[in-house]
Parts: structure tokens; sequence; C-alpha cells
């Protein structure tokens, strides 16, 4: 009799299913994840107590302490945010657009601001305090 050794076995492990489930995994994580944009501006937002959370799907229009104003992290005249918001509401799911402002920002620049974003055909108007701009 012949004495057969066995057969080593195949020591390697096979990796292709663990970087399928790393892939869904990072595809479910990407489609989840909402991404809101947010300038960079140093504003002192005003304070309410009656403040709710903003919907993150809102246009945000900005006004820094200057004046001046910003849709999508870009300076925009206040003769231009009209069309400016019209071609950004056109596309939205949401037609809300939420002005986030200085608290040292006139009352009449923001009157000009939001009746700009109605005109464009906003739905809904709202002024960003600390608590609803996060």
């Amino acid at each position: 009799m012949r004495y057969s050794e066995p057969a080593e076995a195949d020591a390697s492990i096979d990796i292709g299913p663990m970087i399928d489930i790393v892939f869904i995994l990072l595809i479910f994580f990407m489609v989840t994840t909402t991404f809101v944009k947010d300038m960079k501006l140093e504003l002192e937002r005003p304070t309410a107590s009656s403040a709710e959370a903003a919907s993150s799907k809102a246009i945000r229009l900005f006004v820094d302490q200057n004046g001046d104003t910003y849709v999508d992290g870009e300076p925009v005249r206040l003769w231009l945010i009209q069309s400016k918001l019209r071609d950004l509401l056109s596309t939205a799911t949401s037609k809300v657009v939420l002005v986030v402002t200085d608290e040292g920002v006139p009352a009449g620049r923001l009157v000009e601001v939001v009746d700009q974003a109605r005109l464009a055909g906003a739905e809904s108007v709202g002024v960003a305090t600390k608590k609803e701009a996060g």
C-alpha cells in the first residue's frame, strides 16, 4: 500500500463578495445622505423664540452685513435675484426660499430681497434665525 499525502487545502480567501458588499453600502450611504449647500459667510443671525428647523430642500439666499446678496455661493445683484431664483425654482421640487441674513442688515434691504424671491415664484419665503439655519 502506498501512503498518499492529502493535497494541501487552498488557504486563500475570496474577497470578491466582501468588495461587492462594500460598494453596495457605499452607494446606499451616498443616496441617503442629504447635502446642504451652505456658504462660509460670517453672519450673525437673529434669534426667534418661535423658530423651527428649516427644510434642507429650501433654496438658500444669503444677505451679508454689507447688504450683498449670494445665491448658490455666487454674488448676485438685487435686480438679478428674481431671474436667478426663477431658474432655480423651475427645477426644484420644493418652491421654498430661505433668506439667511445677518442681524445688522437693514429691514428695507431684507424686504427688497424677500419681494424679489416672491416675484420669482417662491411659494414660501422665510428668514433664517440661528436655530433654523443650523
